[in-house]
């Protein structure tokens, strides 16, 4: 299926996150005609050296400021005659949601809020009913396969199943995938939702897992893995999560959800380990492995077990399917990381 993206300006939020700022420069790209305005807090999260490549495309804008702020947000809207939306920003760390739930409810339901309310109050008229000029505008949510809970040993997510969240975090992501729901029963609001998987590559923030390893490997430390490193995980190339969301903002129905999922599924420990030997061979140490760094600390609170995606829908309506495997993926990410900590 051909992707055609008929917007003029769309709002990416959270364009200088890990995976806004891989979409930014993807989407461009791919769509010569479309402008994107790139609306961002620059939190600690938020690192605008990530868009270095696109800094100066003309068709690039970027605004700083809370999703939060009913005032920016409806002007931005006005000003650059936004069409589109590609929501990304979150607050996403489970540990600090845990920590500090305070932010996570503010900006990823409030936030949400806020941007649903100015697209409403820009492209309809009334009810079912969009403006002159806006029958094609689209608000597409980006979620996380966190608001299902926790699976066993067996079985898949799909967007049938029934949402279950266990940290304050899924919870309030959760809580933002009914408002967007919301928005399009009530008021006929051109939405689409996805729900990913765990995401790996390039420009993640040091705070998560994969960057977390290399960087503890690389500095010398040790490598802390949470209980016993079993809790499972359906990994996704960034870059093919990138794909997956251009269809579905350009192909998916109105009012669907789309899970996408990496069909990668490895085990904490695993994913040490594995990162650990591919060190070993591109820096090896003066003696031992990397993997001798391991250390298993206290577990998560309310640990999730397993995650995995079934992307049957979005491969089988849309034709999406992923292009890396988590061995290419790796080591296309541990590559990236390592010119970053030497040149650091």
């Amino acid at each position: 299926m051909g992707i055609e993206i008929t917007n003029q300006c769309v709002l990416v939020t959270g364009g200088a996150g890990f995976i806004g700022s891989n979409f930014i420069p993807y989407f461009l790209e791919k769509n010569p005609n479309v402008q994107v305005v790139n609306l961002d807090k620059l939190t600690y999260a938020g690192n605008l050296q990530n868009l270095n490549e696109i800094a100066q495309n003309n068709r690039y804008h970027f605004a700083e400021g809370d999703i939060c702020d009913r005032v920016l947000v409806e002007a931005l809207f006005k000003k650059y005659h936004i069409d589109g939306v590609i929501h990304f920003a979150a607050e996403s760390h489970v540990d600090n949601s845990i920590a500090s739930p305070d932010n996570f409810i503010k900006t990823n339901i409030e936030g949400t809020f806020v941007l649903l309310e100015a697209a409403k109050k820009s492209w309809m008229e009334s009810p079912n009913n969009p403006k002159q000029g806006f029958k094609k505008a689209r608000f597409h949510h980006i979620s996380t396969d966190e608001v299902y809970g926790s699976l066993g040993s067996e079985g898949f997510f799909t967007e049938q199943t029934a949402y279950a969240p266990n940290s304050p975090y899924s919870a309030s992501k959760a809580s933002s995938d009914f408002l967007v729901r919301s928005y399009y029963h009530t008021y006929g609001l051109n939405v689409v939702t996805s729900n990913c998987s765990n995401n790996y590559g390039p420009k993640q923030h040091d705070e998560k897992l994969i960057p977390t390893i290399i960087r503890k490997a690389l500095d010398a430390h040790q490598i802390p893995i949470y209980g016993d490193g079993s809790n499972v995980r359906d990994w996704l190339y960034v870059l093919d999560h990138c794909r997956g969301i251009e269809l579905v903002f350009a192909n998916g129905k109105v009012g669907e959800t789309y899970a996408i999922g990496g069909n990668n599924e490895h085990n904490n420990l695993f994913i040490a380990q594995k990162i650990c030997s591919l060190l070993d061979r591109l820096q090896p140490k003066q003696t031992g492995s990397y993997s001798e760094q391991i250390t298993f600390v206290n577990d998560r609170l309310g640990h999730d077990y397993r995650y995995a995606i079934d992307a049957s829908k979005i491969e089988n309506e849309l034709g999406w399917k992923a292009d890396e495997n988590f061995d290419t993926g790796i080591a296309k990410t541990i590559a990236w990381y390592i010119h970053k900590y030497q040149t650091a």
